[in-house]
């Protein structure tokens, strides 16, 4: 069973912080070779800090995804790394959280799950039950073209705010994700179409998913 949470930087246990930042530097170092620096085999930074929430895909006790939330009116990526690579930034006052960080290890997800859920699509619809529940009023995040493509292919109704450049000079994107019941609606759809789920099930903070039946 998948089962995504959320733990803050301040509960954060050793054991799980290096499991993350390891996974977080074979994705964002290795994998994708992005200007990151890492320190005894793992990735973090100056937003790793005590305004910092992590959301957890866990399977088997092991990290199958996540991603690093932090509520725009402290310190984030948004207004601070990634600032450069565009003309203008404006994040509006208000219930706001930026996202980044997020990850799925690929490997890990087909060994332990299969092909039997669509993980990305799943923790997407996490982040919505998480803002929700915290009484937030949207997500704002910056990806690479690729990743705004997986995005678009889930439904979710997002928004480009800003177009970017990056330092490998590659298009970037400041997008706003919204929350809203339209935004739940259409993941979850999106995820039970074919009634593995109790429907109820998915409109809930923290998350679990286990298909009612087994796949023929």
């Amino acid at each position: 069973m998948l089962e995504i949470f959320d733990v803050s930087y301040t509960l954060l246990s050793e054991k799980k912080s290096e499991e993350l930042f390891t996974l977080r530097k074979e994705t964002f170092k290795d994998r994708l070779n992005w200007a990151v620096k890492c320190i005894n085999g793992m990735e973090f930074d100056q937003y790793d800090d005590d305004n910092a929430t992590y959301l957890f895909g866990i399977e088997d006790d092991q990290v199958i995804c996540s991603s690093r939330l932090i509520e725009t009116k402290y310190p984030n990526m948004i207004t601070g790394t990634f600032f450069p690579y565009f003309e203008k930034i404006d994040i509006p006052e208000g219930k706001y959280i930026e996202s980044s960080r997020f990850f799925v290890d690929k490997a890990r997800s087909k060994t332990i799950l299969g092909n039997s859920y669509p993980v990305s699509t799943i923790f997407f619809l996490a982040t919505v039950n998480y803002s929700r529940s915290k009484g937030y009023d949207g997500v704002y995040t910056i990806v690479s073209h690729p990743m705004l493509t997986i995005l678009k292919r889930s439904g979710w109704k997002i928004s480009i705010v800003e177009q970017g450049m990056s330092e490998k000079q590659e298009r970037v994107y400041l997008l706003f994700l919204p929350v809203d019941n339209e935004s739940q609606d259409v993941l979850v759809r999106r995820i039970n179409h074919n009634q593995e789920f109790v429907e109820s099930k998915l409109r809930e903070w923290p998350l679990s998913f286990e298909p009612m039946t087994e796949p023929v």
